[in-house]
């Protein structure tokens, strides 16, 4: 599988949101993660991860998602997911993701309730 990835950062004066595409490994995890580390210590404390162009998240691309969640709660920050796959969604709830952060089916959505 070839390993194209892409993210995009769009930022509000409340929040940004972080658009990833393609497979969320290793590779799209690590720059998913430094742009985030870099937007929470901007002062971004309220993001939206747009995963509607992700179509793979395996296991190191969910505990960088927890990571993330984790930086966030610690600056006492709101992360919400929108765009997610039916099974994305199920993997999120099976895995508790969807306790620590909220579940959204569009951009527009998920930042109104950040």
């Amino acid at each position: 599988m070839l390993n194209k990835f892409d993210i995009q950062i769009r930022e509000g004066q409340e929040h940004a949101v972080i658009e990833t595409a393609g497979y969320l490994n290793d590779a799209l995890g690590e720059k998913l993660s430094e742009k985030a580390r870099e937007l929470i210590q901007n002062g971004h404390t309220q993001l939206v991860i747009n995963l509607e162009k992700t179509t793979l998240i395996n296991s190191i691309g969910i505990s960088i998602l927890i990571e993330i969640i984790e930086a966030l709660e610690e600056r006492e920050g709101t992360l919400n997911f929108c765009g997610l796959s039916a099974t994305q969604e199920r993997t999120f709830k099976m895995m508790a993701l969807a306790k620590y952060a909220g579940i959204f089916p569009d951009e527009e959505s998920a930042i109104a309730n950040l």
